[in-house]
Parts: structure tokens; sequence; C-alpha cells
């Protein structure tokens, strides 16, 4: 049952307190664009930590970026407060709250922001203005209807959209450089794989086969690879890039969210865990293969045009836990073979040469290009 909508006459700043994850965030664009959409005039403002906060700036839904620094200068309760000063100094009209926790609700009402919109979750509703009832969380397909249903309950709705994501010009030819200097062209068709997983190692498949799958597929396609992945995962990435015998540039831990962005979207195909890699390319409509073992495939999905996911069904699966507690079936089950069959299919179905021509070329730059 709907609730009361919010007058959008009424609001002019908006606070969103963004989700924790580069995955989750990803999946929070649609609801973004929504408040977009229905708040026309409105200024909005995105409260994210830093990960979350890069991986925003620059987006055109977005006015302005407010970093929330839980391991620095906001941490523990004196850092509750300060950002909760912070925020009463910007005089929000809105406050609406994505993550469940009590915690994120917390700190919108110590700010004193009149309109505070989230889910009744956590012990918390008693911190909401427009409490929406726990029914809502309840899914019938894919995560994004959970955050975009919270908006519907309130009345706020839109245009149907995509998740969405953007890289600047001038960050798609600082990655065409980085690239080339790694002797990748921009006419070369170029496999992306991402063996790491931040929420824990149950979610990872095994580097030596994604090298495997690598190795045959870069033969196959006369294909360069490359290897994506945060600062904690450049050991998987160095056991991958030693096991292949085809050329295979590393960019594990050498980018920050923006540089990982770029090299994304400059795959023709990506082959991925279940992770925030995996929703940036499907954000991006980068072809791509995701390997689901402990999570929910259900829900969290890569929701992409041209995209597959292998899996394996085992009893124990999804357990959602950040450490397999046993023997990791439901990742030992899916072999290479799977995967390779799924790349091959998704390169029938799509393209995907079609997709590499307008890829930036670093040396047809002008002086005055900076």
């Amino acid at each position: 049952m709907r609730s009361q909508t919010i007058d959008p006459a009424t609001i002019g700043k908006i606070l969103i307190r963004a989700v924790n994850w580069l995955g989750d965030a990803v999946m929070t664009t649609p609801a973004i664009g929504t408040v977009r959409e229905f708040f026309p005039t409105a200024r909005i403002t995105l409260l994210a930590t830093p990960l979350v906060a890069e991986m925003f700036t620059p987006h055109p839904w977005v006015d302005e970026l407010l970093v929330y620094d839980r391991n620095g200068r906001h941490r523990g309760i004196g850092g509750r407060l300060r950002l909760a000063a912070e925020l009463k100094a910007c005089a929000f009209d809105l406050a609406i709250i994505l993550p469940n926790s009590f915690d994120s609700a917390l700190v919108p009402w110590l700010a004193g922001i009149p309109r505070r919109l989230g889910l009744r979750s956590d012990g918390r509703g008693m911190l909401l203005t427009h409490g929406v009832p726990q029914e809502e969380r309840r899914l019938t397909g894919h995560q994004t209807g959970y955050y975009l249903a919270i908006l519907d309950y309130l009345g706020i709705v839109a245009t149907p959209r995509s998740q969405y994501l953007c890289t600047t010009p001038d960050e798609d030819w600082v990655n065409a450089s980085l690239l080339q200097n790694g002797g990748i062209l921009p006419g070369d068709f170029v496999i992306g794989i991402n063996p790491g997983a931040t929420y824990g190692s149950a979610k990872r498949w095994y580097p030596d086969r994604f090298a495997a799958v690598a190795d045959m597929l870069a033969k196959r396609w006369g294909a360069k690879v490359i290897v994506t992945g945060g600062p904690g995962e450049t050991e998987i990435a160095s056991d991958i890039v030693g096991a292949m015998s085809s050329p295979c540039m590393n960019l594990a831990g050498k980018t920050g969210v923006r540089g990982l962005m770029a090299a994304i979207k400059r795959c023709n195909i990506f082959i991925t865990n279940d992770s925030g890699p995996m929703h940036i390319a499907a954000a991006f409509g980068v072809p791509l293969v995701a390997i689901f073992g402990s999570t929910d495939n259900m829900t969290t999905y890569p929701l992409a045009e041209h995209a597959l996911v292998v899996r394996q069904k085992v009893d124990c699966a999804p357990c959602m836990k950040r450490e397999c507690p046993t023997d990791h079936c439901c990742m030992t089950a899916v072999t290479p073979a799977m995967v390779i069959e799924a790349a091959e299919r998704l390169k029938e179905q799509i393209d995907v040469h079609g997709s590499i021509l307008s890829v930036p070329n670093p040396e047809s730059r002008t002086p005055n290009q900076s």
C-alpha cells in the first residue's frame, strides 16, 4: 500500500545516504535517478564512504558528494556527532536513507533533517518520519527493485531507468594510454578477468581456473587479457598472471575506483566473481560471465542485456557466508570448461567486435587536449 507522497515543491535540498559496498551502490542508481526526476529542482547530495563517493565523482544525477569517513574523522560516537553537525549546517529538507542499519538513520536524526525516509529495520523506526514497512523489502526480482520499492511506497516514482555509471573522456584516455603502454592497442579485443570479491573468500573462484579460462579464450580469439582488482587482491591477480602462457596485463591495485571503471568499460568481455566490478561491468553494458557460489544469483545477478551466470546447484548454496565452513563445493563444482562454454555462447550472441571501434587512441589526441 502506497503512503502519501512528499510534495516536490517543498523540497530544495536532499541528502541520499548511500550504501557502503560498490556493487550495492551500482544497484541503487535506478533509485537515485528516480529521485533526480521526481525532484527536478532539488539539489541532491550523496553521503558515501570514500570508495563509493569516488564511483559517483562525477555522476549526472548527483550535485554534490559528502564523504563519510567512518575510519577517520567520523569514527566512533564523537565522529558521528561531528558528521551530524556537518549535515545540520547544510540544512537539508529530506534525507533518503538507503542502508538498513540503525547507524545510517541515527546521523540524519541527530542532524535534525525534518523528513527522513527509509526502511523500518534494525529497530530504527523511531528515527524516521517516513518509515517504510519491512514487507516492502521482500523481493520478487532484482535488488534494484528493493530500493525502488522504498521510494514507490512514498509515491516517489519516475520513468523506469537502468543502472547507470559514467567515466569522463580524460579518464578513458588515461586508461587507453595505460593499456597501450602494456601492449594493448585500441583495436584489440580485450578480455577482463576479475578474480576478487571484497565480501569474502566464499565468493571467489580459483586463480588457476581463471588463468586456464583466460589462456584458452585468448588463444582462440586472439585476444588480450587484463586482470582487475583492488589493493587486497594483488596476490590473487599475480597468481593468475604467473599461471598464464598468454600475455596478460595486471591492473590489480594499480588504479583507483575511477581507473577501475574505465578499465572495465574498455573490456569486450568480462569474466568475474559476484562482486562490485561485476555490477560496474553490467552498468556499462559490458558483456560478462559471472560465477556464483555462496551468494543469491536470483537477486544480485548482473543486470545487463548480455550476461550469463555460471553456477552449480548444491544443497548449501546460497549460504551468504563470507568464508566457507566446509568444502567450498559451490565453487569447486564450477569447472573452467563451464565458464569457457558460457563465454563462447556469449560471444556468439553479440557483435562484440563492433564495440571496440570507438575505443580512444591516446596517440590521436590534439595538443590542446589535457
